[in-house]
């Protein structure tokens, strides 16, 4: 039964690897800067998920703590670039009225 359970938790983490490989080459080729945020977003949960499953195969506990502190910084840093490009926007926005 472990064994079932070994192939089982490998299978997931190499569909989740190629969901993550996707995402980023969405990231680098997505026609807007919201399709790249979002796509960062999604590694960062895709990684999360890794970070579980790895603490499940190996039985410890610690790495659930490292994917609640890794879920904390990814949140953060997709609010910092959200913000950057909705400050970039509106810049570009009051250019673009000023030279109309």
């Amino acid at each position: 039964m472990a064994n079932a359970y070994d192939i089982l938790f490998t299978s997931v983490l190499s569909i989740l690897g190629v969901f993550m490989f996707i995402c980023l080459f969405r990231a680098v080729i997505g026609p807007s800067t919201a399709d790249r945020v979002i796509s960062i977003n999604m590694i960062g949960g895709i990684v999360i998920m890794l970070i579980v499953l790895l603490s499940i195969m190996m039985n410890e506990g610690f790495l659930v703590d490292m994917a609640v502190i890794y879920a904390l910084l990814s949140f953060l840093a997709v609010v910092i670039l959200v913000r950057i490009y909705i400050v970039a926007n509106q810049r570009r926005t009051k250019e673009e009225d000023k030279n109309a």
